[in-house]
């Protein structure tokens, strides 16, 4: 049930964000064990002047190419699959993109069941 929020530059070619989505999403299916058809994303283009961030920060450089990526999930997960997770959604997209891996940025959100709600005003997770 993760919902995920992808922020790039504006003017990526649409096999590009393609590749993202799909690189984060099979992460979430490997790390996780989301289902497959478990897909909700936001895909964010945004101009060159509202992308910002340190050229170089924990040692790790940046250039104007980064990719924000923002994971809201059910809190319960180990500090291990939550290191798989970012591992294998940087390792994806260097794979399906050659995308320098200091590139992408990763927050993970967590909360509880009570906090999702996929339609129709209910609180599916809660019983």
């Amino acid at each position: 049930m993760p919902f995920v929020r992808i922020t790039l530059k504006k003017g990526q070619p649409k096999e590009f964000k393609e590749n993202i989505s799909s690189s984060v999403h099979q992460a979430l299916v490997g790390a996780y064990a989301i289902p497959e058809d478990d897909l909700f994303q936001i895909i964010e283009e945004v101009d060159d002047e509202n992308v910002i961030y340190p050229a170089s920060y924990m040692g790790i450089s940046h250039s104007n190419d980064i990719i924000y990526i923002s994971i809201t999930a059910k809190v319960g997960r180990s500090v291990e699959m939550k290191k798989s997770l970012y591992k294998q959604i940087v390792s994806n997209i260097y794979d399906s993109c050659q995308h320098n891996k200091n590139d992408v940025f990763i927050t993970l959100i967590e909360n509880s069941e009570e906090n999702w709600s996929f339609g129709n005003g209910e609180a599916q997770l809660v019983t």
